[in-house]
């Protein structure tokens, strides 16, 4: 017997397990390299990587115990006992799904039954005319919710640590997918689906590894806003209520939707351009870029082209809520400014009047409505982790 294979055996147990978590969770260092192959290798093998672990471990621990010196014997008896506590706590305490459970029952009412605050963020959804409302301090613990929309599955999804909100459909290869939480990588929660144990990145759909790595999610249009500028567009839309089982874990993301939540990994960063500033970032043609929330919360507006395509960006003046709007009409591109009262917008053309969320209400162009581009609100280092070629609005 070797005098090394004890120790070993022992610390390749406990590193397993330690590290299987450590690279999808986040630990300090853990979440800026690219170790998810080498995490997800872990996970999948982890069994038959401990029975490797106790193969070593087991004779040279059975020789010990028997004849070792006493000292030697408690120093080993202690080790066993961390390698307990280790095991105890990295399974059923730190992982993910231990961490963030999915709602007991899922009901959604009216706005008239409704008792959410207005101010309240959301992430909105509709369609055939039907519009669902997901309060972001429920979606933001839960990390995704399976619903239904006009009968079709919908996974809405998002990432308190990326600020991104998405709804994709849950149907792989044709089957209705089951999917987990798994942890994150490089900040952004990764889910696992039922069948192949693929993990899957919430911020753009993607297996990242796995079977079906390099598979995309079909993502389905949703809108971040008030509850109360989303029931202005859409007064019939339903809202998700919350599951009195996780009051306070609701209560803990209290101050998120404004980013003064107490979390280091939430919290925004309210200068301009750095690892927790807001950003609005858009996808055209396969490329994207990102327009500085602050900018457009001094300006209130901001007009720009980019790749064919006439973008107008809006905000409330609470600045919670956000457009991103085609401005290309029957009328040719149009130009907006606001009016002498900084509250509705005039285009260049018709000189009609409209509302910030794109609808005309008076003039030769009443009843128009711009089109929504699909649009999101990240964290900067979210948007330039998984956009790495984005151009920045000046």
């Amino acid at each position: 017997m070797k005098s090394w294979q004890l120790p070993i055996g022992l610390f390749f147990l406990i590193a397993i397990e330690i590290l299987r978590v450590y690279f999808i969770m986040p630990f300090p260092g853990s979440q800026q390299s690219n170790t998810i192959d080498i995490a997800y290798f872990i996970d999948r093998n982890i069994w038959w990587l401990r029975l490797i672990g106790i193969c070593i471990t087991i004779i040279p621990l059975y020789s010990l115990l028997q004849s070792g010196k006493r000292w030697k014997k408690i120093i080993v008896i202690l080790v066993l006992i961390v390698y307990g506590a280790i095991v105890y706590l990295f399974n059923f305490k730190f992982l993910a799904d231990k961490l963030f459970f999915q709602p007991n029952y899922k009901l959604l009412v009216s706005a008239a039954s409704d008792t959410t605050n207005r101010n309240k963020l959301i992430i909105g959804v509709v369609t055939n005319n039907k519009a669902k409302a997901y309060p972001i301090e429920m979606i933001g613990y839960h990390h995704q919710l399976l619903d239904t929309l006009c009968g079709e599955p919908a996974l809405i999804t998002y990432c308190t640590v990326c600020r991104s909100g998405r709804v994709y459909s849950p149907v792989v290869n044709g089957k209705l997918e089951k999917f987990r939480l798994v942890g994150m990588d490089h900040y952004n929660a990764i889910f696992e689906d039922a069948t192949t144990h693929s993990w899957w990145r919430q911020e753009n759909g993607k297996a990242i590894t796995g079977i079906l790595k390099g598979a995309s999610l079909k993502e389905i249009p949703s809108f971040q806003m008030s509850l109360g500028d989303w029931l202005l567009l859409h007064p019939n839309s339903i809202i998700l209520q919350p599951d009195s089982n996780f009051k306070k874990e609701y209560a803990d993301l209290k101050g998120y939707d404004d980013g003064t939540i107490k979390s280091s990994l939430e919290k925004r960063d309210t200068a301009s351009w750095k690892f927790k500033s807001w950003v609005i970032g858009i996808k055209i043609n396969g490329h994207s870029k990102a327009y500085n929330w602050n900018t457009l919360a001094k300006n209130k507006l901001l007009q720009d082209e980019f790749y064919g395509s006439a973008f107008l960006l809006t905000m409330s003046k609470d600045e919670r809520s956000f457009y991103v709007l085609n401005r290309e009409t029957s009328n040719g591109v149009l130009q907006f400014s606001y009016d002498s009262t900084f509250t509705f917008l005039k285009d260049d053309v018709s000189n009609s009047t409209w509302n910030i969320n794109g609808v005309c209400v008076d003039g030769a162009m009443k009843g128009t409505r711009l089109q929504p581009v699909q649009a999101y609100q990240e964290f900067w280092h979210s948007w330039q982790s998984f956009h790495p070629d984005t151009e920045k609005a000046n």
